[in-house]
This record gives C-alpha cells, sequence and structure tokens, in this order.
C-alpha cells in the first residue's frame, strides 16, 4: 500500500518572514508571507503554524498554541500574508505547514525557521515582496 502512494516535491513555494513598516507607517513589524513562485494558481491553501524549543534560561519546554489559517486559492507570482509574529518567538523554532492543490494533486510541505534564524544577517531581499527577510 505505501508504495502506492505517490509523494509530490513542492517546488515554487516560499514561506517568507518580512520585516517592514506598520500601517501607520510608525514601527517595524515582522510578518509571514506564502509566496506562489509558481506560473499557475494553488488552490485550497491551508497553513498550519506553531512555535517550539527551550527557554535558555530555566530549560523549560516552551510551546505556543497551534493556529490554523485557510488562504483560499492564490494567484501564479503572487503572495498572501500568513499571519504576524512577533520578537518574542524568534528564539523557538517556527513551523508552518502549508497545504495546497494544484494541477488537481494535493501538496504539502513543512517549512520550519530555525531558533535564532531570524536575524538581520540572514536577511534577504524577498522575491515578489520586495523587502528584507529571511525566507524558507
Amino acid at each position: 500500500m505505501k508504495k502506492d502512494i505517490e509523494i509530490l516535491q513542492v517546488e515554487g513555494v516560499s514561506v517568507a518572514v518580512v520585516k517592514e513598516l506598520n500601517e501607520e507607517k510608525t514601527q517595524e513589524v515582522y510578518n509571514v508571507y506564502l509566496l506562489n513562485k509558481k506560473e499557475v494558481q494553488i488552490e485550497n491553501v491551508l497553513v498550519s503554524s506553531k512555535g517550539y524549543g527551550e527557554n535558555k534560561l530555566t530549560g523549560e519546554v516552551v510551546k505556543t498554541s497551534i493556529l490554523r489559517h485557510f488562504l483560499g486559492d492564490v494567484q501564479p507570482k503572487s503572495f498572501v500574508k500568513i499571519e504576524p509574529i512577533i520578537e518574542e518567538v524568534f528564539g523557538l523554532n517556527n513551523e508552518y505547514w502549508v497545504s495546497f492543490v494544484c494541477d488537481n494533486k494535493m501538496y504539502d510541505k513543512k517549512y520550519i525557521f530555525l531558533a535564532e534564524t531570524i536575524i538581520p544577517s540572514n536577511m534577504v531581499n524577498v522575491p515578489l515582496i520586495g523587502g528584507k527577510g529571511v525566507v524558507i
């Protein structure tokens, strides 16, 4: 039975944490985006996010709530905001599990921003968005 399951590779879809100004343009904030770099629309996009890790001071295991976001359809060569993210969780592993349909096939992939990787030295110019951020 397992040999009959086709494992599909996700290509052209990324998750990025982008540093930008808030709507009032008064302070810098971080937002998480889904990027569809494909030439085709992806449909029924569902994202599950959570944070987990260890408190370095106490050694205590830390877990955030699991959030689920239905993004609907994402047009080709476009991006959609998943959620805001606060700097206090950058010390945790931040996981985004993305599922979607493309060409009548179901795809899913886990994107993990490891603890302490969302830092200025890792930021690059994010495709489609144009701002600075960390892309997986």
